[in-house]
């Protein structure tokens, strides 16, 4: 086997195993990975019985069910698959592109982001005021963005704390920044169902993560009750960050 073994070969097991790996991270930050063992353990029974064993009646039953496997999957999976179409649909090869090519006052634009948040954010936790913030990265929010009251503003610290005050109408939901811009506040978020969260995470802590596991933005997360400052990206959720760290991630 080996002896025909050649690039062409090397790049189709290189693709097989990404696309695996991003399988394996989808399931995992779902919360899906016990359905989808199932789902492989189903697969391996029926090679076994159907294929080495010729069992003929068992791997008949198991024929016809595996005849209609796909559109179980789809219905099982739907949500897992649109997220998966959606990450493939964004913008991000364009982006990573555009790291080589030369810099504009961006940098510059994003460095006042980042401080304006980060004043913000230190402020409302030594208040003890809940505060949710969505950044926009590369995939499209505009969904969530129709759920609130849009409106275009520059990032300001006291503007973003104003918001989140207790006695506003705009406090209760999440705000969205794209291009560096506020553009939605009191939007309305997917809640995370995930067993794997810690028990006393709140509302505004499971719709941080809820997001962050339907696209690619990066979300703050104020805890009114405790006052502290977390990130949720990618599916992951890091709690009880200290100023100097969520610059840093920020």
């Amino acid at each position: 086997m080996w002896q025909y073994f050649g690039v062409k070969d090397f790049i189709d097991v290189l693709l097989v195993a990404a696309f695996l790996h991003q399988i394996y991270k989808l399931m995992r930050t779902s919360g899906s990975m016990s359905l989808f063992g199932g789902i492989i353990f189903f697969v391996i029974a029926w090679l076994v019985m159907s294929r080495m064993l010729e069992m003929r009646l068992m791997g008949a039953i198991l024929d016809k069910i595996i005849s209609v496997g796909l559109i179980v999957l789809v219905v099982v999976f739907q949500e897992e698959i649109r997220r998966f179409l959606s990450t493939l649909g964004s913008n991000g090869w364009w982006h990573f592109l555009r790291r080589f090519l030369p810099k504009t006052d961006k940098r510059q634009m994003e460095a006042s982001l980042v401080e304006a948040l980060v004043e913000a954010c230190t402020n409302l936790s030594q208040k003890e005021t809940g505060a949710l913030i969505v950044i926009k990265r590369h995939m499209d929010l505009s969904t969530y963005i129709r759920t609130g009251e849009v409106f275009n503003a520059d990032v300001n610290a006291r503007l973003i704390e104003n918001i989140f005050f207790k006695n506003t109408p705009l406090h209760d939901g999440a705000m969205i920044i794209t291009n560096n811009r506020i553009r939605a506040a009191s939007c309305i978020l997917p809640v995370a169902q995930s067993d794997n969260l810690p028990k006393d995470l709140g509302l505004r802590h499971r719709a941080g993560l809820g997001i962050a596991l339907e696209t690619d933005a990066l979300v703050i997360i104020v805890s009114e009750e405790r006052g502290e400052i977390s990130i949720a990206h990618n599916g992951q959720l890091k709690i009880n960050l200290s100023p100097n760290e969520l610059r840093q991630l920020l």
